[in-house]
């Protein structure tokens, strides 16, 4: 599998039932303006995304190519137990009075901090050191994957949506991910 298409399936995948996919469609539902709340979590993304993986190759200088392999085999299975955890979206975070393109800005930006998403995008950075700009690319459009439809669809359909086996399933994709990586990376 290419740089990018792993790129894109991990945050894709471990962005199901995250907080910041409740962040979107809380961002939808007060502000009802799909194009600047897009707009801003692509950019949002794009910057966070952007140094988590340069953090993940500066990383990547000090950690033999075997050494990164398991970093990448035991993350997925991290990623695998991490996600059948449900997220809440915190209380404290609070929603800017700025519109919709600012306040999204900010919330998505800060809710990503930390998030397991960025963590993923660093050790895909430490681990494809030499396609920083793919595994960027990748994440932002994994992430943009996961929230535009529900920026979208809203709540309707996101009250509707097996969340609970969805994140089963998922969990069950990041373990043969880290099989594949165990086996071929």
């Amino acid at each position: 599998m290419s740089v990018l298409a792993i790129s894109i399936t991990t945050v894709a995948l471990a962005e199901i039932g995250d907080k910041t996919q409740l962040l979107s469609l809380l961002l939808a539902s007060r502000y009802r303006k799909p194009v600047p709340i897009i707009l801003a979590i692509f950019l949002a993304t794009l910057l966070n995304h952007a140094l988590a993986a340069w953090l993940g190759v500066v990383v990547a200088d000090y950690l033999s190519e075997e050494v990164l392999k398991w970093v990448l085999v035991v993350s997925f299975l991290a990623m695998a137990g991490w996600i059948l955890i449900p997220d809440k979206l915190d209380d404290e975070e609070s929603i800017s009075s700025k519109g919709p393109f600012v306040a999204s800005f900010i919330a998505f930006f800060v809710a990503e901090i930390g998030d397991k998403t960025q963590i993923a995008t660093s050790i895909l950075g430490a681990q494809f050191s030499g396609a920083l700009l793919l595994v960027t690319m990748g994440t932002t459009i994994g992430m943009l994957i996961a929230n535009v439809p529900v920026v979208l669809v809203g709540k309707l359909s996101a009250d509707k949506l097996p969340l609970d086996l969805i994140r089963k399933i998922t969990a069950l994709l990041f373990a043969g991910l880290a099989v594949s990586a165990a086996i071929w990376g």
